[in-house]
């Protein structure tokens, strides 16, 4: 019994103080904070809160399909970029400005819920501060305008925004807001009537049409009154498009590069796949000419007869960012390539390929480049890296070493023309891919070469070896014979016949040694190639 009168004891006391009982706190040894989840929450509070009134639909569902936080990232750099008005400066004045916005509402217009989610902040966020704005905090006393239908009347607080022209609104268009409930929280209305605090008391705050007996409160009430509106804007129809508008994503006013692209950074169920390339050629003392090839393959365009040929188009925008950020170049041209176009060395395998040509200073860059199916509207999109080199300090150097499909000196005509380096026109290779018994191509610009003041020639030995498994397997030394070069330039350009050669991976190593001055000086770029059957 006493034991049994002791447990009971022992029972009260824990349901009567059960602080006094002592909780096993939970085991967190080996449980670190799951981080990828916090960044994912993020992201997800960016594309569901920051911008959830600016982006658009296909936006939001192109993020939802995005996987990395690379993606999310790069998303999100490229959404800003698309609304940035001035892509010229630094600083992204629209990104400034929406976040000041944001701000600006969460401190002025929260009640009960954050600022940037009533209806006077989604307002304010998406389109900017109004042109005017008619605030009556208090309500009380208030005549209607003519348009309102005349009389006196008590209202509840309300404000008028008055916007005189915003892309994406009507011009001159005014949204109410009414604080029906006294709360501060200011909701978007339909009707001017929502305003009217006597609306359902008998007798009080009639309109002019009330007091003259031919308009029934009732009526107003309803909202089924026979009202001639004296102004447009205040037909409930023009006032629900108005509403829809104003909660609608404003239009994206990018540059001319992704305008073109229906301004939206969209990920496209049908992407068109392409290669790319870079090439770098000294053009002056402190320039330099950066070549982007662009290679595609036909079976990725949509073709249409054309005149009895069978022709697909393509646009190709590119644009070139500094390190900063800062846009320092652009290019945009709609190309047609027909079945039969683009490299003649690949007839059979049907490719088409373009290029573009800017003249940069030395620096770290990104070039962004776009293509769109004109017919299908398949886009794809390839973003890449470079650093333009300084050829200014007299060190002996060279250009970026080309795998060409084939290469031939331009004619007088071909100045300045596509796939033009100096006076050689080539044409990249950008798969490293040759069949047996089609010639390969190199073309290489080697700088600050010594130069023999008597023979005018470059006082420099340079050999071209073929390599297949790292085993040395042909090699020709180069045949300084016409040579008509300036003194800080020389090109080499060679076609390399691969009818005797298996098929195979291989490797051409061109090494370049300097046998004046600084005498030692050498290079040895080299680029791999894949002959196939």
């Amino acid at each position: 019994m006493k034991a049994l009168a002791v447990c009971s004891i022992l029972f009260l006391a824990v349901l009567i103080f059960p602080a006094l009982v002592p909780a096993q706190p939970p085991d967190t040894s080996g449980k670190p904070r799951d981080q990828k989840k916090e960044a994912d929450k993020v992201y997800d509070d960016w594309i569901s809160k920051d911008v959830a009134y600016i982006a658009t639909k296909a936006e939001k569902e192109a993020f939802s399909k995005l996987k990395t936080r690379e993606e999310k990232e790069n998303f999100i750099a490229v959404f800003w970029d698309l609304r940035d008005p001035d892509p010229d400066t630094e600083v992204n004045e629209y990104r400034e400005e929406y976040y000041e916005r944001m701000t600006y509402a969460n401190e002025h217009f929260t009640s009960g819920i954050p600022g940037w989610m009533t209806d006077r902040g989604r307002i304010y966020i998406t389109w900017g501060k109004p042109d005017s704005v008619e605030s009556r905090p208090m309500g009380g006393s208030y005549d209607r305008p003519a348009w309102e239908g005349g009389g006196t009347t008590s209202t509840y607080p309300f404000e008028i925004w008055f916007y005189r022209s915003r892309d994406g609104l009507r011009s001159g268009v005014e949204f109410e807001f009414v604080d029906r409930s006294g709360t501060g929280e200011y909701r978007l209305s339909i009707n001017p009537n929502e305003k009217d605090a006597l609306l359902f008391v008998p007798g009080a705050g009639p309109t002019t049409g009330e007091l003259l007996g031919i308009e029934r409160r009732s009526d107003r009430i309803a909202g089924i009154g026979n009202r001639n509106y004296l102004r447009e804007q205040d037909s409930p129809f023009v006032k629900l498009e108005n509403i829809s508008m104003a909660f609608s994503p404003p239009p994206v006013r990018g540059s001319a590069l992704t305008g073109t692209l229906e301004d939206t950074p969209v990920i496209d169920n049908n992407p068109l796949d392409f290669d790319m390339r870079i090439d770098l050629f000294r053009q002056g003392e402190d320039s330099v000419i950066a070549t982007f090839t662009i290679l595609t393959n036909n079976s990725e365009l949509s073709f249409s007869d054309l005149g009895g040929v069978r022709t697909a188009r393509v646009n190709v925008l590119g644009r070139i960012d500094s390190v900063t950020g800062r846009k320092t170049g652009s290019f945009e041209e709609s190309v047609t390539a027909s079945e039969h176009s683009g490299d003649p060395s690949l007839a059979g395998i049907s490719r088409s390929i373009y290029q573009s040509s800017k003249s940069l200073a030395p620096g770290r860059y990104k070039v962004t480049v776009n293509l769109r199916d004109v017919v299908s509207g398949s886009r794809g999109t390839r973003e890449l890296g470079f650093e333009v080199p300084d050829y200014s300090g007299g060190a002996l150097s060279t250009s970026t070493l080309v795998l060409a499909s084939t290469h031939r000196a331009s004619g007088p005509n071909e100045t300045g023309a596509r796939f033009v380096i100096g006076g050689t026109k080539v044409i990249p290779n950008l798969t490293g891919e040759f069949r047996r018994g089609q010639e390969v191509g190199v073309y290489l610009q080697v700088y600050n070469a010594a130069i023999d003041q008597t023979t005018l020639r470059p006082v420099v030995d340079v050999s071209y070896l073929l390599l297949k498994d790292g085993i040395e397997i042909e090699q020709r030394s180069e045949d300084w014979s016409g040579l008509s070069e300036s003194s800080g330039r020389i090109t080499l350009a060679k076609l390399f016949p691969t009818g005797h050669l298996e098929p195979g991976s291989y490797r051409v190593k061109i090494v370049i040694s300097d046998r004046v001055g600084e005498s030692g000086r050498s290079l040895s770029p080299s680029a791999e190639f894949t002959l196939l059957p």
